[in-house]
């Protein structure tokens, strides 16, 4: 039989145990603080922001599955074991989430929505003329399986789509390809609206800062639905006041909730969302975990497994 260790400290969080046992009939579900000994044999962890330390205490987990998208939930606990395998989610569910959250923003920014609702907050008739989607050039930072479903939903309506990632990809219709340090300036110069899709890294850290925000066309605007971490916040408010930047719509920030005395809350041209860009389904992401739990069991790779050293 199956353990599943869950840990989610979040109201609601009971409508995870009959989507497992839908997924996994005869699982052993223990929510926290019901684990039980680690004694009583090898369990699987699933989990949002576990306490630090906890993970430690239970040598008898055989692999972290994240409850998101992203990592640095579980990476920045100090005693976090080294050799434990971590699973990052990409549900059917998640990047569907994703696809349309970002289709939706993309269209927003190409058709002047900020400025139209900062117009309407100060009851000015103003007609703004948008160009053809098949005149924007938007470029999505991070390609992994998020950028991909937002890559194929965006494509379909004409847009000029780019993409950036750290390591080469296979050639694409209708996707141009930007890899590493040596190809990242030119993205940015031809990237009238960029999707931010990064993980958090050390190399990722305050990768849009003046200097680099600075290269991309005036007017340019801005969507970070990765990791907060990827934009120093103050440059990017600096360009917005001196109409570089004509825009941004911020879905992750570095702190959550976003702090009521933040000057982003009143910012005329930033729209906030409470990171909800695309969140994890029960039954899609069950149905993930018992897949890659029966790929472990048989000897192999879990889909998504992190890198370490990459940090993604």
């Amino acid at each position: 039989m199956t353990k599943l260790y869950f840990y989610l400290d979040e109201p609601g969080a009971e409508i995870w145990q009959p989507a497992f046992e839908a997924a996994m009939p005869g699982v052993d579900y223990r929510p926290y603080p019901h684990w039980g000994s680690p004694d009583e044999g090898p369990a699987y962890l699933f989990a949002w922001e576990p306490e630090p330390g906890l993970v430690a205490k239970y040598p008898n987990i055989k692999a972290i599955f994240s409850l998101g998208a992203g990592v640095d939930h579980l990476t920045r606990d100090p005693d976090l074991p080294t050799d434990i395998p971590i699973i990052r989610m990409s549900d059917d569910g998640l990047k569907e989430g994703m696809a349309e959250f970002v289709l939706m923003t993309v269209l927003m920014h190409h058709r002047y929505m900020p400025r139209m609702i900062a117009s309407q907050q100060k009851r000015e008739w103003r007609r703004l003329f948008p160009p053809l989607a098949s005149e924007v050039r938007v470029g999505i930072l991070g390609y992994g399986a998020l950028g991909k479903v937002s890559a194929a939903a965006l494509k379909p309506l004409g847009y000029q789509v780019a993409a950036w990632s750290r390591s080469e990809k296979e050639p694409e219709h209708g996707v141009e390809h930007f890899t590493g340090t040596e190809e990242f300036e030119a993205f940015l110069a031809r990237t009238d609206i960029l999707v931010g899709l990064l993980p958090s890294t050390p190399e990722t850290t305050n990768l849009l800062n003046k200097d680099t925000m600075s290269l991309m066309p005036k007017y340019a605007s801005i969507i970070n639905v990765g990791r907060g971490t990827l934009i120093n916040l103050g440059d990017m408010v600096d360009l917005l006041d001196d109409g570089h930047l004509s825009a941004a719509t911020l879905d992750v920030f570095v702190k959550e909730p976003l702090d009521q005395e933040s000057p982003l809350w009143d910012h005329p041209k930033v729209i906030i969302t409470p990171h909800i860009a695309s969140i994890t389904r029960p039954k899609s992401a069950a149905e993930y975990v018992a897949r890659n739990i029966e790929r472990i069991e048989k000897g192999l790779q879990p889909e998504n497994l992190l890198d370490r050293y990459r940090g993604y």
